[in-house]
C-alpha cells in the first residue's frame, strides 16, 4: 500500500478530524451492497414470515427503516457527505431457521462513493427487526455487517472475497 492510501483521508495535516474535499473528484455512478445477519428463535423467525407479530409487518417496517437511515447517514455518521441517493433497495433472506440476512443496496451519481449508506441501511433494517421482535424474543442477536461489493470511483470496484 502506497503511502497516499495508508493516510487517514479523514485527518488532516494538524491531525484533527476534517471532512474530505471531494469537490475534484470525478462523478461517476457508483454502487454498494452491505449485509447484517439477524439470529433469533425459529419461532421469531417464523411469526415475521407469518406476519404474526403484534407490532405489524416487520419486514415492511424494517425496509422503510433501512431506506431512511440510508438517507440520513449523514447526519449519524459526522463526516460523511450527504448525498443525493438515487436508489436504496432492503432485501430480506432466510439463511435457515433461526437466521434472516438483510442486504441493502444503494446507488449514487456523485462525487464520493455509498458504502456508509448502505451499511446503515442494514444495520438500522436489522435494528428495526429486533425492536418489533424483543417483546417475543429478547436473546436475537445481529452479526455479520459489512460490505459485500462495492463499484465506481477512483479506486474502481471491490468484491469481498476476491483477490486484490
Amino acid at each position: 500500500m502506497s503511502d497516499s492510501n495508508s493516510r487517514l483521508s479523514h485527518v488532516n495535516a494538524a491531525g484533527e478530524a476534517n471532512m474530505v474535499d471531494v469537490s475534484a473528484k470525478e462523478v461517476t455512478a457508483r454502487r454498494a451492497v452491505a449485509e447484517a445477519t439477524v439470529h433469533m428463535q425459529a419461532a421469531t423467525l417464523q411469526a415475521i414470515e407469518d406476519n404474526a407479530v403484534a407490532k405489524g409487518e416487520v419486514l415492511a417496517i424494517a425496509r422503510v427503516a433501512g431506506i431512511q437511515a440510508a438517507k440520513r447517514c449523514a447526519d449519524l455518521i459526522p463526516l460523511c457527505h450527504p448525498l443525493p441517493l438515487s436508489k436504496v433497495e432492503i432485501s430480506f433472506t432466510p439463511v435457515d431457521a433461526q437466521s434472516l440476512r438483510i442486504e441493502a443496496e444503494c446507488r449514487v451519481t456523485g462525487q464520493t462513493g455509498v458504502e456508509m449508506e448502505a451499511l446503515t441501511a442494514a444495520s438500522v433494517a436489522a435494528l428495526t427487526i429486533y425492536d418489533m421482535c424483543k417483546a417475543i424474543d429478547k436473546g436475537m442477536t445481529v452479526d455479520g455487517l459489512g460490505l459485500v461489493t462495492k463499484s465506481g470511483g477512483k479506486s474502481g470496484d471491490w468484491q469481498r472475497g476476491a483477490s486484490s
